[in-house]
């Protein structure tokens, strides 16, 4: 309940401490004006006593302030606490105030703990990094208006990632609440609606029982596949307003959530086409959302000696592994005769080539007669103004469920299906595979050598002089390695499913840095090194990220690949003069980052962050290496600037 209380100064209401403050300081400086302008014949004033400076400046004994006992944003705290969220990221605003207090001092700054970043981009990008971690979301808060704005791509990245983060946004809706134009300027009568279309459901809660119920329910929407970020409003007078009397303070219970999968008879269609087949395939791109799924994925596709093309944005099967096809798509899906896509991100891409010419026909490579089969729970939810659905794909067979929750029932279907006969060929099938894939793995080390010794230096030569020295370590890549042509997951031996983690969703820039770091939060308590080979142009969208590091002791290698330049779009606009028969000596206009260079070990060092760099010899990068697991080792962030060849 509110009521008129006694307190101390150090309770004393801020904003007016702070106009007192503001007026002081104000008086002392027109005092100062006055004094240095007065006559020199103008007599001086004595100088106070002492017992009148200290009724001037000195705290009163006491004063009388309205105080709230147990607001609403307390028990907002609790339905936190009641769904073990673990994490609050967030850049401080007015329309959450009462809620970060709460987080703090009711709810011990623990469970969840307040993880202070710069933007409310990076706060949303931490919790895409955190949960392909750890499986489990956070909350990200945004401030009204201006803060979902700026966090508008990072809910897109992780809507397009399938990254469950729950956002939470603060706002006034009743407009006789709001006191300043800045209020009106923060708030809105829909708040969540710049967010609609890229979330899987929001609410606004007009009670505290409704903001239970909603959290619950938002939870549990963004965990049941496919896992896509929610958004709850956090009304700024409902967080405020005391806790009523007679509210019981309840909290739904969260139940245990099922995925969905395939029913038997569908799976038993497919495990009879699998063992059949003497070709098959499979695709997949986020069909592993944890260790389970990619161990269940290297299960069959061993009882089957299937060929796997692991698109990478999640790691869906080992890197080592003689069944790995992911460098040689083209050699297997032209010669399968079944091809089984698990939660592909772009079935209809895998299977077709495009021209060269712009106008030019897609064909498809598959070869006649072969059976596609699809398995993807983006097929449960879809929405029609963002196309992250990519082109539309027409398999025999397209089952709506959970590709992770299906597969353990598909590998038993299997193993029934499995006569001795179809044993023989399948065991000589796989013996062909692992014949063929030394001769892969040493065509891509040869490859590697290329401009070994090359200044800038080549992104081979920066991936395996990481790997010399990571490949003993429990390591586990936090971004995207697409911009380095992909060498470590082509010559790095990743076993387990935390040891890469895919890029942004929707290719936003600006996710790298939060994403990585809130990545790296979650291996902390793990031990592991986390490391982030960080792209240049998308690091200057959320540098801030690595303030966040160093205040919250995030142990995270930055490695920057540092080409100075906007490389994608160099070759693009070098591209289009060409086209246009044009020279391709100015492309560098406006896709560069030079002139100045940036200096981004000196960024971190600002920071807080140990950097060094820029290193354009290669022959000083193992020494550097060394030195940042070393301080990684520390639970420390480290950055090393690499100055880098395009790609």
């Amino acid at each position: 309940m509110k009521k008129r209380k006694t307190t101390s100064a150090g309770r004393r209401n801020f904003l007016k401490g702070a106009a007192a403050g503001a007026a002081a300081l104000m008086g002392s400086a027109a005092t100062s004006r006055a004094q240095e302008s007065a006559p020199a014949s103008r007599p001086v004033a004595a100088p106070p006593t002492a017992a009148q400076r200290a009724s001037e400046t000195g705290p009163p004994s006491a004063i009388s302030v309205e105080t709230t006992e147990h607001p609403g944003s307390d028990f907002m705290v609790d339905v936190l606490k009641s769904l073990g969220i673990e994490y609050y990221a967030a850049n401080p605003s007015s329309t959450l105030k009462s809620l970060h207090e709460s987080i703090l001092n009711y709810g011990g700054n623990h469970a969840p703990e307040f993880i202070t970043c710069t933007h409310e981009e990076a706060s949303v990008a931490f919790g895409n990094g955190y949960y392909k971690i750890a499986g489990k979301p956070i909350v990200a808060g945004l401030h009204g208006t201006v803060g979902s704005q700026h966090a508008s791509m990072a809910v897109y990245n992780a809507y397009c990632d399938q990254a469950p983060v729950i956002v939470m946004m603060g706002n006034i809706l009743d407009a006789g609440q709001r006191r300043s134009y800045v209020d009106w300027l923060h708030s809105s009568q829909d708040v969540a609606a710049i967010l609609r279309e890229y979330t899987k459901w929001d609410d606004s809660p007009v009670s505290l029982s409704h903001f239970g119920e909603s959290a619950v329910r938002a939870y549990k929407m963004a965990m049941t596949p496919p896992l896509l970020p929610v958004a709850l409003v956090c009304d700024e007078p409902l967080q405020e307003r005391p806790i009523p009397h007679e509210f019981d303070r309840r909290i739904p219970k969260l139940s245990a959530i099922a995925y969905p999968t395939a029913d038997p008879s569908t799976v038993t269609q497919v495990a009879r086409m699998l063992v059949a087949a003497e070709n098959p395939v499979f695709v997949t791109s986020r069909g592993a959302r944890s260790e389970a799924g990619l161990k269940s994925l290297v299960e069959l596709a061993e009882l089957i000696q299937a060929p796997v093309i692991d698109q990478h944005f999640r790691h869906n099967f080992p890197t080592r592994h003689p069944l790995n096809y992911s460098f040689r798509t083209r050699e297997a899906v032209t010669a399968a005769d079944v091809i089984l896509g698990l939660e592909v991100q772009d079935f209809w891409a895998s299977l077709h080539a495009f021209g060269r010419e712009r106008d030019s026909n897609p064909r498809a490579i598959t070869k006649a007669g072969a059976k596609v089969v699809s398995i993807s729970a983006a097929d449960l939810f879809t929405k029609s103004v963002y196309q992250n659905f990519q082109r539309f794909e027409d398999p025999d067979l397209a089952i709506a469920a959970d590709p992770e929750a299906t597969l353990p029932f598909l590998v038993e279907a299997v193993k029934r299906e499995l006569s001795a006969d179809r044993k023989r060929a399948i065991d000589a099938r796989g013996a062909r595979h692992a014949a063929a894939f030394p001769k892969a793995l040493e065509e891509g080390r040869l490859a590697a050598s290329y401009g070994w010794d090359s200044s800038p230096i080549s992104t081979s030569r920066l991936s395996m002089e990481l790997w010399a020295q990571l490949k003993n370590e429990d390591v586990s890549l936090v971004n995207d390695t697409i911009f380095l042509q992909n060498w470590p997951l082509r010559l790095w031996d990743l076993k387990h499913h935390y040891q890469y983690i895919g890029g942004r969703g929707g290719e936003g820039l600006g996710y790298g840095p939060p994403a990585a770091a809130g990545a790296a939060l979650a291996n902390k308590k793990f031990g592991r090194i986390s490391v982030n080979i960080q792209g240049d142009g998308d690091f200057m969208y959320c540098p801030g990220a690595m303030w966040t590091a160093a205040h919250h002791k995030i142990p995270l290698l930055t490695v920057m690949h540092n080409n100075r330049s906007y490389n994608q779009e160099v070759m693009l606009v070098g591209r289009m003069a060409s086209e246009h028969n044009r020279p391709v000596d100015r492309c560098t206009i406006g896709t560069t980052l030079t002139e100045p260079n940036i200096d981004y070990a000196k960024m971190a060092q600002a920071m807080g962050v140990e950097g060094e760099g820029p290193i354009s010899d290669p022959k000083n990068l193992a020494p550097a290496i060394a030195r940042g697991i070393a301080a990684v080792k520390r639970g420390e962030p480290y950055l090393i600037d690499v100055v880098t060849q395009g790609r």
